[in-house]
């Protein structure tokens, strides 16, 4: 089996977007980033794994960094013509009222449930999934055509461009695919995973084990802000 690897680069733009990582009962957050649930959960759909499957506990291990597969997030700018400052990412949060819902011992509820579940407005994400290449061409085959409908965490958050922009073997040719030709990773906020403990800055209840019962790992990533942040611009 081949042990190079490559860059799987996906674009993440839409209208709504909603990546839970903390979500509580009636109240349904997003993060302000894909996180690697959101962004596995999406794969497995286009590749047609059921929850709780065997298959989905072989990819989902196929799929981890121990098995060489890293995730790098970074948010893009939206850019609206006539304007030299990109749209701020926002955050839109929605009222449900749902009725018919059952409680804990499958009896019918008598009242109603309202719920509240966030969005993101105006964001735009580029995905790197660094890895295997056989691994990789069975993701990027499978986005190609997706077996089961694709979207960003939440079924009402659909693409509004192809996913799948190519696989390369440099940031830097991901960065040309995504429309950033000439600029380098640290000029973007990133999500990236770290190797340790010490060399991360936050950590995610995100790594999925089983999405039918819900069952998720840590994962310790390093949160980067641009440099012109840094720089006080």
């Amino acid at each position: 089996m081949s042990t190079d690897t490559t860059i799987l680069v996906m674009l993440l733009d839409g209208p709504l977007q909603s990546w839970g990582h903390a979500s509580r009962f009636q109240r349904r957050t997003t993060a302000l980033h894909p996180t690697r649930s959101g962004i596995l959960g999406m794969l497995c759909a286009a590749l047609g794994v059921e929850k709780g499957s065997d298959a989905e506990a072989q990819w989902l291990t196929r799929l981890t960094p121990e098995a060489g597969v890293r995730l790098t997030v970074l948010t893009l700018p939206r850019k609206v013509e006539g304007s030299r400052e990109p749209l701020a990412i926002r955050r839109l949060e929605d009222f449900h009222t749902v009725k018919g819902t059952r409680n804990a011992k499958n009896k019918p509820k008598n009242d109603a449930v309202i719920t509240h579940r966030q969005y993101l407005l105006d964001a735009r994400f580029g995905v790197f999934l660094n890895g295997p290449r056989e691994v990789l061409d069975e993701l990027a085959a499978a986005l190609r055509n997706p077996r089961w409908g694709i979207w960003f965490g939440r079924k009402a958050c659909i693409p509004a461009a192809p996913v799948l922009q190519g696989m390369v073997a440099t940031e830097a040719e991901a960065l040309a695919l995504l429309g950033e030709t000439g600029r380098g990773m640290q000029e973007f906020a990133t999500v990236v995973e770290a190797d340790s403990f010490a060399e991360g800055t936050d950590t995610l209840m995100d790594a999925p084990v089983n999405f039918k019962t819900r069952v998720f790992k840590p994962r310790r990533v390093a949160v980067g802000v641009p440099i012109t942040e840094l720089a006080g611009d």
